[in-house]
């Protein structure tokens, strides 16, 4: 109900100070953006009924969907009129006395609004699925002769709402990685974001990306219906045997805190895999030392940990893990990524947020995730495939 009456208020105010702001320059131009604020404001109204009048099962991907949907037209849409009716409204109560409005401060917001909804616009419509492929080559002092050269695929943060709509899309991801002819493919967790249900029909598009020694995943903490406000422990328990069938369906052996070796030629890869559940900041990581204890002497150690943070907490100088591949950060889906610099505000909760870390002998690599959380756009934060490439030292 409040935010109805805040859409309601925004409504008004801010086609009023269009209208003060720009008719007095050009009325043709005035008319453009009443045409544009009418078509968003229908856009807008019409996501807010349908979330409030959805009846359907919380985890759906259609009303994940609209949720995401609102949130981004909420801010590309309504944040930015904030912006302009809080200068504009401001300068007239400056100039009250003498009448009118500061001009400056007017055009200031109405120039900040609109470069906050081109961001936006253009982070949803070009950034959610500007898909990168990383390439890493990976260089193991002491590396095993027939693991030289080996290529890994991995992907991570799936949250396969972010499809809905657009499967040819995910299919051609995959035929993307498919094409790369992958030795392992490794997935890092988060396949949906509230629920088995999100699912859909994609797991028979995950499948079509094979590899040649198998494909592996964990779960992560999305993945245990934590976020679905509806669900009971019953509940979470049925979805997580569900998300498990579902991975297992796509193509996937599903690692619990456990591990699994894989022969090649003739070196053997430990594969360890931990659970992660939970929610910022009380994130629970599954049992490493039960994982490492059935793994008998192999030539590398992998582990699929999805929390970035666990490599430093239980991993790192505390044992003998070679590799830990993780995910869960998206780079929070904003940020700068350039060849010569990287930042993202999700560095102040994950120090390892994206790319490559190593302390002596052993390395992480995080991945930024192919989908998107909360809001359907990501701003210079681009979804990632990674591809790396085993080397000796």
């Amino acid at each position: 109900m409040v935010l109805f009456v805040f859409l309601l208020i925004t409504e008004v105010l801010s086609l009023a100070a269009l209208k003060e702001i720009i008719r007095p320059r050009s009325k043709s131009l005035f008319f453009l953006a009443v045409i544009i604020h009418v078509v968003l404001s229908l856009w807008l109204w019409r996501l807010l009924f349908e979330v409030v009048t959805y009846d359907q099962a919380f985890d759906k991907p259609r009303h994940i969907w609209l949720l995401m949907n609102l949130a981004g037209t909420i801010a590309a849409v309504f944040v930015p009129r904030l912006i302009i009716i809080i200068t504009h409204f401001t300068g007239k109560l400056i100039r009250i006395r003498k009448g009118g409005n500061l001009k400056w401060l007017s055009v200031t917001g109405l120039s900040i609004a609109f470069l906050m909804f081109t961001v936006i616009a253009f982070g949803t419509l070009h950034g959610r699925f500007n898909f990168r492929t990383e390439n890493v080559e990976l260089k193991i002092k002491g590396l095993a002769k027939d693991l030289e050269g080996l290529k890994i695929v991995q992907i991570s943060d799936l949250h396969l709402a972010t499809f809905y709509n657009h499967p040819k899309t995910l299919q051609k991801v995959m035929h993307d990685i498919d094409d790369l002819k992958p030795d392992l493919i490794l997935n890092t967790g988060d396949f949906a974001t509230y629920g088995w249900q999100e699912f859909g029909r994609d797991d028979t598009i995950l499948a079509k990306a094979k590899s040649r020694y198998g494909n592996y995943a964990v779960l992560g903490n999305h993945d245990f219906g934590t976020y679905d406000p509806f669900f009971t422990e019953a509940d979470r328990d049925n979805n997580v045997l569900n998300i498990i069938h579902l991975v297992r369906s796509s193509g996937y052996n599903v690692l619990i805190d456990t591990s699994m070796v894989v022969k090649i030629n003739n070196a053997r890869i430990g594969l360890i895999g931990i659970i992660t559940k939970g929610r910022h900041p009380d994130i629970l990581h599954g049992n490493l030392t039960k994982a490492l204890a059935v793994l008998d002497s192999v030539d590398l150690k992998i582990l699929l940990s999805h929390d970035p943070n666990q490599w430093e907490e239980d991993v790192v100088g505390k044992t003998d893990i070679d590799i830990t591949l993780s995910g869960h950060t998206h780079g929070m889906q904003m940020g700068i990524y350039t060849k010569w610099f990287k930042w993202s505000p999700s560095k102040y909760f994950y120090p390892h947020w994206s790319g490559l870390f190593r302390e002596g002998r052993q390395v992480q690599y995080v991945n930024r995730g192919l989908g998107v959380l909360a809001i359907p756009f990501r701003i210079w934060m681009p979804p990632e495939v990674t591809v790396i490439t085993l080397r000796s030292e």
